[in-house]
């Protein structure tokens, strides 16, 4: 007669096997590199070569928008100041809206396009505009003052595997190659996704942006947010890129409601919000989806144990 205790100890080891097994095996190998944190304290929740150097392409804009924003509140500029499209841009391989050498658009609408659409020649003309009027060491071009606020920006913020050579990622300069970590990109997503303005900025699935040509009529362009899983399970950013040398990669991230707890008299409110990372995947898309659903259930597994970070 078979023994009830035994077949309730394997019907048990099974459940655990389903609660705790993170992520299906075919969607882990997919990915060159994955990284889900949680966005508060930046504690690693799953992760697979999070360490291991890789190119991040255009996942660069968002340290680009950031210095980008900084600068305009540390030097109190008005955010629609016009910012003139340089000519050397005109090298670059990809120009999906259109532009001109001397078009204009504002410092705005050209954050759209580089996060929303990933455009090289937006991040460029930024970067330019900004590294202006950034204190540069003799001899330093403007966009070489702007790359020293990038990798300042990453050391500020421990990334410690991370090398910003452009404000586009692009792998233009063979012998400095750019690079980064799945790692490394949680923690700029987190610092990006704590500021209210990048947040409405890469939640936005369309924006018409505004083209003046030289003097003429502006025109207008129509942005679609390259990020296919905008609103999907409440996700509200963040952005994609895909590199040569890496292949496809997408950074989203979701928030939960905020956990409520009550002690004594007092209420203890923590936010609750994910990061998910994924480097080099020939379906980013469905693997960030997978592992963001994974995460939450790894998030609440660690909420219950009391969140222990490392070493505690």
């Amino acid at each position: 007669m078979p023994d009830p205790r035994r077949n309730f100890a394997i019907a048990g080891a099974l459940l655990a096997a389903l609660i705790f097994w993170p992520l299906p095996r075919a969607l882990a190998q997919d990915a060159n590199a994955y990284c889900v944190a949680d966005a508060t304290t930046g504690h690693a929740l799953l992760g697979k070569n999070a360490t291991k150097k890789l190119a991040v392409g255009s996942l660069t804009n968002i340290a680009t928008a950031m210095v980008v924003l900084d600068w305009l509140d540390v030097g109190k500029r008005d955010i629609n100041e016009m910012v003139a499209i340089p000519s050397e841009t005109m090298a670059f391989p990809e120009n999906p809206i259109g532009f001109q050498p001397g078009d204009q658009a504002s410092i705005r609408d050209l954050l759209y396009a580089a996060l929303m659409q990933s455009d090289d020649i937006a991040a460029y003309a930024l970067a330019m505009h900004v590294g202006q009027d950034l204190p540069a060491t003799a001899g330093e071009t403007p966009m070489q003052a702007f790359v020293a606020q990038l990798n300042a920006l990453a050391r500020k913020l421990g990334m410690r595997n991370t090398l910003f050579v452009d404000a586009t990622g692009m792998e233009l300069n063979e012998r400095r190659l750019p690079y980064s970590t799945a790692a490394d990109m949680t923690q700029l997503a987190r610092y990006a996704m704590n500021r209210s303005q990048f947040r409405f900025y890469v939640s936005q699935k369309a924006r018409n942006i505004s083209i003046d040509h030289q003097g003429t009529n502006p025109s207008g362009y129509a942005l679609q947010n390259t990020n296919e899983l905008l609103e999907v399970d409440a996700i509200d950013g963040v952005k994609t890129a895909t590199t040569g040398r890496t292949g496809a990669c997408v950074i989203i991230s979701a928030a939960r409601p905020p956990e409520s707890v009550q002690q004594g008299e007092q209420y203890i409110i923590t936010p609750r919000r994910l990061v998910v990372v994924v480097l080099g995947s020939s379906n980013r898309f469905d693997t960030a989806h997978q592992l963001l659903q994974s995460g939450w259930q790894a998030y609440d597994r660690w909420a219950a144990a009391g969140r222990p970070m490392r070493g505690s």
